[in-house]
């Protein structure tokens, strides 16, 4: 059973969804991988919160459990419409996986996206991105299917020049090819190229999301992102230590309003790629901290203060971008995404959803 918070952010994403994009969903198998990750548990309980009002048929939920198998996915198993599997997209056979050949809509977001997590494991990153991304293509190329969402990410701009912050989707990037994160930031952008080249080829409905610094429900605390970490301090009742100078800006895109960006390119039908993130407020990472003081004293009577630290890590700072922040007008337009969840009400909701939660939701 969720929680009212959680259940407050699944309608929020529901009610996002225009009628015309709910009725594509009727009688849907979905087909998604890296299934037990922040995003996958988003998508999972959403699921299973609306399959019904949306007519959806089958949800296929496929992880390698490389990071671990968490215990809430255990909810999901005696589920009739979820078809939960443990499955590697690097060396496993997709055409065995339990109604694959059904899947009418296909979400890979199979891939580490944590800095510390994916240099620990930067092969097995880099393969999800190209050589798994190009396996399910290879499957799906010539079936009849809806629609196909690829994550690609906002690394793909590196460190942008000032002149291109707010950056939009024709910036070509600043990006390092040979450093500590190039595993993950090269490998989305030559996946971004197989998913032209096969849209090209074979007139497959590709779309591209490039997420910009979500947070929320499904986040591991021990993620080793930065919203993660200042949750964990919070609920821990630890002081925050920010592992930087603190200078460096983001907009933060609050969980809820992210995925009905990335379900708006999924149902869009047709080849094309999209920042989904939040244009406002661009703030530090000190403000950021400063944020999460005040909602974990309103909710938590969290007493910590804010510290500055040095990581363990030596490459924790290496090519790590000075702003970041998107450009969604082309979302807008194209796909009417409109997020408006500002960072202070997001981070409360985050807080509030950790508070009435059990911990084995968030804490593995």
């Amino acid at each position: 059973m969720i929680g009212s918070q959680f259940k407050k952010d699944i309608l929020h994403t529901r009610a996002s969804l225009s009628n015309a994009e709910a009725e594509k969903l009727k009688g849907a198998v979905i087909l998604i991988t890296g299934a037990c990750g922040f995003l996958g548990y988003y998508f999972l309980n959403f699921f299973k919160e609306t399959g019904n009002d949306l007519g959806i048929k089958k949800i296929i939920a496929l992880d390698n459990f490389m990071l671990g198998k968490p215990a809430w996915l255990e909810s999901f198993y005696n589920d009739p419409l979820f078809v939960i599997e443990q499955f590697d997209i690097i060396a496993g056979d997709i055409s065995k996986v339990s109604y694959a050949g059904e899947a009418n809509y296909i979400i890979h977001m199979a891939s580490i996206a944590s800095p510390i997590f994916y240099r620990k494991y930067p092969i097995e990153t880099l393969d999800a991105n190209i050589w798994g991304l190009r396996k399910l293509l290879d499957f799906y190329k010539e079936k009849k299917i809806n629609g196909f969402l690829f994550y690609s990410s906002s690394e793909v701009y590196g460190n942008p020049d000032q002149k291109f912050v707010p950056t939009n989707e024709d910036y070509f990037g600043y990006v390092s090819f040979t450093g500590p994160r190039a595993c993950y930031d090269e490998s989305k952008r030559f996946g971004e190229t197989i998913c032209m080249l096969f849209a090209q080829q074979y007139n497959m409905p590709l779309g591209v999301a490039r997420p910009f610094n979500n947070y929320g429900p499904g986040m591991r605390l021990k993620d080793k992102r930065v919203p993660a970490d200042f949750a964990l301090a919070v609920y821990e009742g630890n002081d925050i230590d920010i592992l930087s100078d603190g200078s460096p800006t983001r907009t933060f895109c609050y969980i809820a309003d992210s995925v009905s960006g990335y379900l708006k390119i999924l149902l869009h039908g047709k080849y094309d790629y999209f920042n989904i993130g939040i244009e406002k407020p661009e703030i530090t990472i000190k403000e950021l901290a400063e944020i999460y003081v005040k909602a974990g004293k309103e909710i938590f009577g969290f007493k910590g203060k804010v510290n500055y630290a040095v990581s363990g890590d030596g490459h924790y700072l290496t090519d790590n971008p000075q702003r970041r922040c998107p450009d969604i007008t082309k979302a807008r337009r194209v796909l009417g995404y409109n997020p408006v969840i500002n960072v202070e009400e997001g981070v409360a909701r985050f807080l509030a959803y950790i508070k009435e939660t059990d911990k084995s939701e968030f804490y593995w």
